[in-house]
């Protein structure tokens, strides 16, 4: 009778069951408890990624920004018979579907060796631009930009405002509390430049304004400047270089500003181009607080005209003339990248303000907008650009280092027409009621 007993109550049976049920209790805990802290860390990135304001690649806007339209029309005509074929070669070609999955899986673009390295290189990939909206000019590159040499600050200086023909103005002094300190973008101090001259009035063909003239009393609402004002073109300049500068106004990007500034008039639109050499101006010039010495241009322009709302900044791309250009019913043009600073907590404002100039360019002249984009701050990267001052804030690069006169003339007006249609169909004026005066420049000092 014990003995039956014994053998129907095993003591070492039943604790070999009670440790295989702790065993497992103690892995189900495991998992349960590595989910908690995977989730919590999945959370904590995504808090992390909506504060730092991070490329949006990889959300679902920037995938489809990513995306040309004939892929999208591609995709349509899987579903749509009769849809019109396109001559190009198909989207869904094994070369272009293996380096899209590629890329999606590894963030690695084929394409682009150095995508590989900057993962592994602190800084390396902190200044490359992403593509918030796309353009039909082409989305597969991306704005280029290279930093001066230390050379390049002298070229041009003795021939540069030798003449005096190109502009004129009066003196002004840098308001009070434009001291440049308040960039974002910024992450360095340096000793603040002498404040710079405020755009007045003056005509468009570099002779003062007359006080009490309607040229000095009009209502001055866009501003055009450069950050870069040494950013130049070989044509117009007849030399080969990789990065040409010139101090000399119709050699570089002010030549392209005055065109702007010019056709805004002639629509009826105040404007004033402010056209500051700060490598002939600033004490010890420096050229990486180019947006600090231009943000000072800025906040003097809109302390001198209250009723100014829209800011263009406008710059050259560094690349050649193949993926600069766009052949439009027979004629060239330059093609132009809408840059906007991430830095700016208020960037989705300037995006809109940029899209609706985009847009217009899109529907009148395709190929000549390569898209809106998008650029962080961090290791020497400004990004912000000035933008904060402003909604109808933009950076604009028109050409690139090979664009011709003829060329980056016809894109200049076009540019211009849709920045003066942006303007009228959001401002409460009368056309006719505009000042006709010619553009205001700023005066360089030597």
């Amino acid at each position: 009778m014990n003995r039956k007993w014994f053998q129907l109550w095993n003591i070492g049976r039943l604790r070999s069951k009670l440790l295989d049920v702790l065993s497992l209790g103690k892995t189900m805990l495991l998992l349960a408890g590595g989910s908690l802290v995977f989730f919590m860390l999945l959370g904590a990135g995504g808090l992390a990624g909506q504060k730092l304001n991070s490329s949006p690649v990889p959300s679902m806007k920037g995938l489809a920004a990513s995306l040309s339209s004939g892929f999208f029309m591609e995709l349509l005509g899987m579903e749509v018979p009769h849809l019109p074929k396109s001559e190009e070669p198909s989207a869904f070609s094994g070369r272009n579907v293996t380096s899209f999955v590629f890329r999606m899986l590894t963030s690695v673009d084929p394409g682009d060796p150095k995508s590989l390295l900057s993962r592994e290189v602190p800084g390396l990939a902190a200044d490359d631009p992403f593509l918030l909206r796309l353009g039909s000019g082409g989305a597969k590159d991306a704005p280029a930009d290279y930093h001066p040499g230390t050379d390049e600050l002298a070229a041009g200086d003795s021939e540069a405002h030798g003449t005096g023909d190109d502009t004129a103005g009066g003196a002004g002094t840098e308001p009070a509390h434009g001291d440049g300190v308040d960039e974002p973008g910024g992450e360095e101090t340096e000793p603040q430049p002498e404040p710079t001259a405020a755009p007045d009035a003056a005509g468009g063909n570099g002779s003062a304004a007359t006080p009490g003239s309607s040229q000095e009393s009009a209502m001055k609402r866009i501003l055009i400047y450069h950050s870069h004002p040494r950013e130049a073109y070989n044509p117009l300049l007849g030399v080969e270089s990789d990065n040409p500068s010139s101090a000399v106004p119709s050699k570089n990007v002010m030549l392209v500003g005055s065109y702007i500034a010019k056709r805004l008039e002639q629509r009826g639109i105040g404007t004033v181009h402010a056209q500051e050499d700060y490598a002939t101006t600033v004490p010890d010039y420096n050229w990486n607080f180019s947006y600090k010495y231009s943000r000072m241009t800025v906040k003097a322009a809109m302390s001198t005209h209250q009723e100014m709302t829209e800011m263009i900044d406008i710059h050259r791309d560094s690349q050649r003339h193949g993926k600069t250009t766009a052949v439009i019913n027979g004629k060239s043009y330059a093609q132009v990248y809408f840059i906007l600073g991430h830095a700016n907590k208020n960037w989705k404002k300037n995006e809109a303000f940029a899209n609706k100039i985009h847009q217009l360019l899109e529907k009148s002249y395709p190929g000549v907008s390569r898209g809106i984009w998008g650029k962080s701050s961090g290791n020497g990267n400004n990004g912000e650009y000035n933008q904060t001052l402003s909604p109808n804030s933009v950076l604009i690069e028109v050409g690139g280092i090979d664009n011709s006169e003829d060329e980056l003339k016809r894109t200049a007006d076009i540019l211009a027409d849709a920045i003066a249609d942006v303007y009228w169909n959001s401002h409460d004026a009368e056309k006719a009621a505009a000042p006709e005066s010619g553009a205001d420049t700023v005066k360089q000092s030597n």
